[in-house]
């Protein structure tokens, strides 16, 4: 056991569904006298509150926000472990500041769930190209080889997207804010647009890319990805650039944020009502590295 003998935490409160698996669920029974799990999404400051309580530790999903009201309510809490990534505050559905100014511990986790986002563009683009789906690109029948796919933000996601990319035989161009040390060629962005047929954007929550105008130098016949948490463009822009009968887009769930219900409605928008990087095995690896981030706090 990690912890001392005598258990160092009160009460840890899962506030909402986090996916901790087993073995995790086990690890911190054993270093608190209580832990609490609720497995929905609670909206209600209220109810957030009441169920954190006198909590000293509150885990948390990407899906719930952690307010300053929140936190001040809580005069127990210590530590907030996100279960999902910490980019920087102003992504993050906890209140960083709030946190620091009470002497709060936060921590995030990273690299957990790119592998379900890699495979899920990978395998929509096969099935677009091929016309195996609903839609086909062409009129005739492509392979993915070959085809110039430019990624904006060469993070560890979209590093994963360029090698399973590269590995079909694509040919990889990005986009960052800094240049990256990568086999893959760097382009400015308006150059980017206008090389590549197929983007993909990989940025933090809140995050804008693509503003008014920029669809227009992307062109027509072309597939715009998104897989990011919201959109990352002007989203009238997107719009109007997918009512092209020749332009197609691949999204996830959490990527049509709260456009959800008006872009399930758009044609030639291909999504899943899955979340593409919250498989099992990404359950797996978040559990572990959350249990890491408290050990590293308490111990």
């Amino acid at each position: 056991m990690w912890f001392m003998e005598s258990k160092m935490i009160k009460q840890i409160v899962s506030v909402d569904y986090t996916g901790m698996v087993p073995g995790v669920k086990k690890a911190l029974s054993e270093c608190a006298d209580e832990v609490v799990y609720y497995d929905d999404y609670p909206t209600d400051e209220a109810v957030i509150i009441e169920r954190i309580k006198d909590a000293e530790v509150v885990l948390v999903s990407w899906n719930t926000k952690i307010t300053k009201k929140m936190i001040d309510a809580c005069k127990s809490l210590k530590y907030i472990g996100m279960c999902c990534s910490l980019i920087d505050e102003s992504s993050a559905n906890v209140d960083i500041k709030a946190c620091r100014d009470r002497n709060i511990s936060v921590l995030g986790v990273r690299d957990y769930g790119d592998e379900g986002v890699a495979e899920f563009i990978i395998a929509e683009l096969i099935r677009l190209t091929h016309g195996f789906g609903e839609y086909q690109w062409k009129d005739g029948v492509n392979e993915v080889t070959k085809q110039k796919l430019g990624i904006i933000g060469m993070g560890a996601t979209g590093m994963m997207v360029a090698e399973r990319a590269k590995a079909f035989g694509m040919e990889v161009f990005y986009y960052s804010r800094t240049k990256k040390d990568v086999p893959y060629l760097y382009l400015p962005l308006e150059d980017l647009l206008t090389t590549v047929d197929i983007i993909s954007t990989h940025l933090p929550r809140n995050t804008q890319a693509l503003y008014k105008g920029d669809f227009k130098t992307f062109g027509n016949g072309k597939i715009f990805i998104n897989t990011s948490l919201g959109p990352t463009y002007d989203v009238e822009d997107f719009k109007e650039w997918l009512a092209h009968d020749d332009n197609f887009s691949i999204m996830d769930y959490e990527a049509m944020g709260v456009y959800r219900d008006e872009f399930t409605k758009l044609p030639r928008l291909i999504y899943s009502n899955k979340v593409s990087g919250w498989t099992e095995q990404a359950k797996e690896r978040l559990s572990w590295k959350v249990l890491e981030n408290l050990k590293s706090v308490f111990c």
